[in-house]
């Protein structure tokens, strides 16, 4: 059961305080709580904290971090998975999220936050059922607010889905077009050593659907290979015994844009494009030289290409030069090598030498370089979908299938 949840900025102001029960939590915790928070700076703060007093829960989004309190032991992936839930209807409903966000819709927030939990237990989490009782802000209702003194969006009658035996979704589906997208989006985490050879490689993948089917469609998805992904996890929606038996998806969607599932594919052999850094130090200087490949073609273009190191300390000045692409070094000693695509004609380099502080003659820290890309039209982590099937549609329905990989968390040691 949880009793408060607080909406902090990144300096630590309180922007919300909702009192979820009777007992009533001191706005003093959250002083702690950030006290602790700087404590942990040069590590990630734990998403469990116990104080004195309180559990605590936090999860952090854009600039805002969302946390819960209780004096009771509960399962903590209940309040995180509630945090989180919060965040995501949020932005659903405001389009971003950030601490300026936040304070222009301060009545909405509290709204919503009434309505998601009822006496410190989750209530109503599903967007399109909080659409209905509360309508999304837009500029005519905040015109109108502003002309009559209005300052609530709440709805008049209790949402149809709230009877339905499938509550994510609307009894009555206006302006259904009768199609149905699905999406894999995938991000593969990376870890090369000084040697060269890649550590780790894992892919965090999420099938995102967009829905606009017409009544109570049945959908089941299936892939050709299942058997690779692990640590699932699924909307409500998905019925879990033919997941459990034969890993086939069954569900009615929700009507718009949803999460089905999420999953990790493990021990990938191999990364798409390699960053191989050389850095030797002697005589108060450092000579750097980075290229960057491709070393296991998708088939697809890889677009985005950036790598970026944070100066090591002690460097007192640099120059860096790329003959393809742009170098740029910010006011935090990170420099910035933009890439874009990898030229058929020549293999992109990045070289230079970073000037050391008077006095030292070697570099004793190494910098780790850190690499981001997409790839549009593959899952790097081998997941294919074999078949769509939708019933209980008046027609057959267009299907769409799309996919997409990033990288996440990729580095190269040096």
């Amino acid at each position: 059961m949880l009793q408060c949840v607080f909406l902090l900025s990144d300096s630590g102001e309180v922007m919300v305080e909702k009192q979820m029960t009777a007992h009533r939590v001191d706005r003093g915790i959250c002083g702690w709580f950030w006290d602790y928070v700087l404590a942990h700076a040069a590590g990630d703060a734990s998403k469990v904290v116990v104080s004195p007093t309180h559990y605590l829960f936090q999860v952090y989004r854009n600039g805002v971090t969302f946390l819960a309190c209780t004096q009771v032991e509960m399962p903590p992936l209940l309040a995180i998975e509630f945090l989180s839930r919060v965040a995501d209807v949020l932005t659903d409903y405001l389009g971003d999220l950030n601490e300026d966000i936040i304070k222009d819709n301060f009545v909405l927030v509290y709204q919503i936050l009434d309505e998601m939990m009822d006496n410190g237990f989750p209530l109503t989490t599903e967007p399109n059922i909080l659409k209905e009782m509360i309508a999304p802000p837009n500029i005519v209702s905040k015109m109108l607010n502003v002309v009559t003194g209005k300052s609530s969006n709440l709805g008049n009658k209790l949402p149809d889905a709230a009877a339905s035996f499938v509550p994510w979704r609307t009894t009555v589906v206006k302006d259904a077009s009768n199609e149905v997208y699905v999406n894999i989006v995938e991000e593969l985490d990376a870890c090369v050593n000084r040697e060269g050879a890649l550590v780790k490689c894992e892919a965090y993948g999420k099938i995102q659907v967009n829905s606009s089917l017409p009544g109570v469609p049945e959908l089941t998805l299936s892939f050709s290979n299942p058997t690779i992904i692990n640590d699932v996890r699924f909307h409500p929606c998905v019925r879990f015994r033919p997941w459990e038996s034969n890993q086939i998806l069954s569900f009615v969607p929700p009507d718009g844009q949803f999460e089905l599932m999420s999953y990790r594919v493990k021990k990938l052999k191999t990364t798409p494009i390699y960053v191989k850094p050389q850095l030797t130090s002697d005589s108060g200087n450092c000579r750097v030289n980075v290229m960057v490949g491709i070393k296991n073609d998708p088939g697809k273009p890889i677009d985005s290409i950036t790598v970026q190191f944070r100066l090591p300390p002690l460097i007192a000045s640099a120059d860096l030069t790329a003959n393809y692409g742009t170098v740029d070094i910010l006011a935090d000693q990170t420099c910035f090598w933009t890439i874009g695509q990898i030229p058929k004609d020549k293999a992109p380099s990045l070289s230079g030498n970073l000037h050391l502080e008077e006095g030292l003659t070697h570099l004793h820290t190494f910098p780790t370089f850190e690499v981001k890309f997409k790839i549009m039209g593959v899952a790097l982590s081998g997941l294919q979908i074999d078949k769509l099937e939708v019933k209980n549609t008046p027609n057959a329905p267009y299907k769409g299938f799309r996919a997409q990989t990033q990288a996440g968390r990729y580095e190269v040691r040096s």
